[in-house]
């Protein structure tokens, strides 16, 4: 890829589409890049008008075996000859018994485990509440702060922040309550992570005694890494406190693996980093390898509390997802992604941190694994988020050809989540461009 060689974003072929695109398309429908994908392979995607850019968005973390994997894309192809789709509830297939033995055999715990799947992330985690009032017999949810969780009516009630997710949407569910989730940069210098931790597991327990009798409580839902809310990694103490008030109280403990499992953060799951083993686990994304499909594993006699034909749906666990996860699971091992996750880190990190010391306005690295972010501030003592710099780095980086995105409250944090599969030329390439557009906008 030579950055020379880019035409204007979008080029020729590009503005016509965008020009349809504004002309039929709910502006509600919002994209980080103003081109069209004509092709996409391993880390790389050509547009429409022949310009390449390297992705280190991989389609908000859906891609970490790279766009059209050889083994994927055979195994889309085989099972598509044979049939596309019968519907579980009619006719049933192999490969989602056969997905299901093996995910439940990599999921943490010795505990015997069902699992089920669905079409999408938002899917899974509706299915993860219903399972956890079914089988407990209570309605309340906990969720936590930058939490998020999907679009749909329950997951968006669940979800944090307020712009563009909730904003205007209301009302929302009810019985969903908000827990604090540590923020390591933002706590108060005095007081050292583990303290800070307790302090926050301390104020959850008050809510679940001050807002909702514990008794009434289902189920506590975490993301073991915060994505949306900024890739906000907590540290041992919390996620453990937590699993701890939940086995207390007889309330259900949800890992939201959506965007942090599938080798993201160097393990299958990110909540094996804490040593904590929860009831159920949600999962999507990089599971199906761009092919939607999610799912929920859990607890044998969770999973079967409900009755035939209360979970579900037309798509769920379609045939093409099913074999496309299939392939996802055996190229993890096969390329051994999850130490390859750790050394991408471990690279990002280690650039990042170069060049913290020329521009201090990167404020916090952090990161589990291939799950890294900077976060970008105005001043390094006030720590102001500068979200109008991150929206003109990432403007530059397309420009130069490198697809990135942001997240975090406030904007202002820029995450990595490049394929798995990249080269070490490749992510020193897109690095390089990460300095070049920080150069362009802090001069």
């Amino acid at each position: 890829m030579n950055t020379e060689q880019m035409t204007q974003i979008p080029g020729a072929k590009g503005e016509k589409l965008l020009k349809r695109k504004d002309n039929i398309v709910p502006r509600a429908i919002s994209c980080g890049s103003s081109t069209f994908a004509e092709s996409a392979n391993g880390t790389t995607i050509k547009d429409v008008d022949g310009n390449e850019f390297l992705d280190f968005a991989g389609a908000i973390g859906t891609i970490n075996v790279g766009h059209s994997h050889p083994k994927v894309v055979e195994a889309i192809s085989e099972q598509a000859s044979r049939f596309v789709h019968t519907g579980f509830n009619v006719m049933m297939y192999e490969s989602y018994i056969e997905l299901a033995e093996r995910i439940a055999e990599l999921a943490p715990g010795e505990h015997e485990k069902k699992v089920a799947f669905f079409n999408s992330g938002a899917e899974a985690v509706e299915n993860a509440v219903k399972v956890a009032r079914k089988a407990t017999g209570r309605k309340g949810i906990i969720t936590f702060n930058r939490g998020f969780h999907g679009r749909t009516l329950m997951t968006m009630s669940m979800t944090s922040k307020v712009k563009p997710y909730k904003f205007e949407f209301g009302p929302f569910a009810p019985e969903v309550y908000r827990g604090p989730y540590p923020y390591l940069y933002r706590k108060p210098d005095e007081i050292d992570s583990t303290t800070y931790s307790k302090i926050l597991l301390s104020q959850l327990d008050e809510l679940i005694t001050t807002e909702i009798s514990a008794d009434q409580v289902a189920a506590v839902v975490l993301e073991p890494v915060q994505g949306e809310g900024g890739f906000i990694v907590p540290d041992a103490t919390f996620i453990q406190g937590v699993a701890d008030i939940c086995k207390k109280h007889g309330i259900l403990l949800v890992a939201d693996e959506i965007q942090t499992g599938f080798a993201r953060c160097g393990r299958y799951f990110a909540i094996d980093h804490f040593d904590v083993v929860p009831d159920l686990i949600t999962i999507s994304k990089s599971m199906g390898a761009g092919v939607p499909i999610s799912g929920l594993i859990g607890r044998k006699d969770l999973m079967d509390a409900a009755e035939p034909g209360e979970l579900g749906g037309t798509y769920a666990g379609s045939p093409l997802g099913c074999q496309a996860a299939l392939a996802v699971l055996d190229i993890i091992e096969e390329e051994n992604l999850n130490e390859r996750s750790a050394e991408i880190g471990d690279i990002i990190r280690a650039r990042m941190e170069q060049l913290q010391g020329k521009y201090p306005q990167i404020g916090d690295i952090r990161g589990l694994g291939a799950m890294c972010a900077v976060e970008i501030v105005k001043d390094p003592e006030l720590k102001e988020p500068d979200p109008d710099s991150v929206a003109h780095i990432l403007k530059e980086a397309n420009r130069l050809g490198l697809l990135l995105l942001k997240s975090g409250v406030y904007s202002n944090v820029i995450r990595f989540l490049s394929p798995l599969t990249l080269s070490d030329e490749e992510l020193d390439r897109g690095l390089n461009i990460v300095e070049e557009s920080m150069s362009k906008v802090w001069g």
